[in-house]
C-alpha cells in the first residue's frame, strides 16, 4: 500500500471516510446499548421515586399474577458477583400475556444477547422507562412511538436472550432517566415494593390496592 501522502487526493479522501464511518458506533446496536453506569443517588430520592410510582397503583406487568408472590431479586447478583441484577424476575408459563403498567409510549423495540426480544416503555411523565425482557414475542401490531393503555398486552412471557429456556420469566425493570432523556439509560429502581403496592394483575380494571 501507498503511503497515505503519496496517494491521490481522491484516494486519501475516501480512505478518511472509511476510517471514520469504522470508529463511529450506530445508535441501538448490540455494542452501544450496554448496562448503564450506576448513578449515584440518595436513599430519599430512591424512595422518593418508588413512592410517587407506587401511589399510581400500577399493574403486575404478566397477567394473572399476583403481588404476595413475587420475591425482591434488586439486589442479587449476577455474572459471579460481577453485577446487581437491579431488576424483578416474575416467573410464569411461556406465552402468558405480558402487560403495560401503566399509559405510556413505547419508544424502542430491542432486540440483544442478554436481554433477548425487550421493550422499552416511557411513562406519562416522560420521567421513568419500563422495561421487559426475555419476551416470546411482541404483541400484535406493537410499534415503537405507539400509546400503549394500563393493561394493554405488549408481549408473552418467554426465555430469549440469556434466560434459562426451562425457566420463562419476565425480567422486569424500572429506571430513572437522566436530562438527556436516553431510553437505555438512567437510575435503577426497585420494581419490587412499586408493584407490592399495587394490586394483581388478574383484572387491571379493578386495580385497587388489594
Amino acid at each position: 500500500m501507498l503511503p497515505l501522502g503519496s496517494t491521490p487526493f481522491f484516494t486519501r479522501v475516501l480512505l478518511l471516510v472509511a476510517v471514520a464511518a469504522a470508529t463511529i458506533p450506530v445508535r441501538g446496536s448490540e455494542t452501544t446499548v450496554t448496562p448503564p453506569a450506576p448513578v449515584a443517588r440518595s436513599s430519599a430520592e430512591q424512595q422518593d421515586d418508588i413512592a410517587r410510582l407506587t401511589a399510581r397503583r400500577p399493574v403486575i406487568p404478566v397477567q394473572g399474577a399476583q403481588a404476595k408472590n413475587l420475591i425482591d431479586s434488586f439486589i442479587q447478583s449476577r455474572d459471579g458477583g460481577a453485577r446487581a441484577h437491579e431488576a424483578l424476575d416474575i416467573p410464569a408459563t411461556r406465552g402468558a400475556p405480558v402487560i403495560a403498567v401503566e399509559d405510556g409510549r413505547i419508544v424502542k423495540l430491542f432486540l440483544s444477547k442478554p436481554g433477548g426480544i425487550t421493550l422499552y416503555q416511557l411513562d406519562p411523565s416522560g420521567q421513568y422507562i419500563y422495561f421487559y425482557g426475555h419476551l416470546d414475542r411482541y404483541a400484535d401490531g406493537i410499534t415503537e412511538g405507539m400509546a400503549v393503555k394500563r393493561g394493554q398486552i405488549l408481549g408473552y412471557v418467554g426465555s430469549s436472550g440469556n434466560a434459562d429456556p426451562n425457566a420463562p420469566h419476565l425480567h422486569f425493570a424500572i429506571f430513572k432517566l437522566g436530562p438527556e432523556k436516553r431510553w437505555w439509560k438512567g437510575a435503577p429502581i426497585n420494581p419490587y415494593p412499586v408493584l407490592r403496592g399495587g394490586a394483581s394483575s388478574e383484572n387491571p380494571d379493578l386495580n385497587k390496592g388489594n
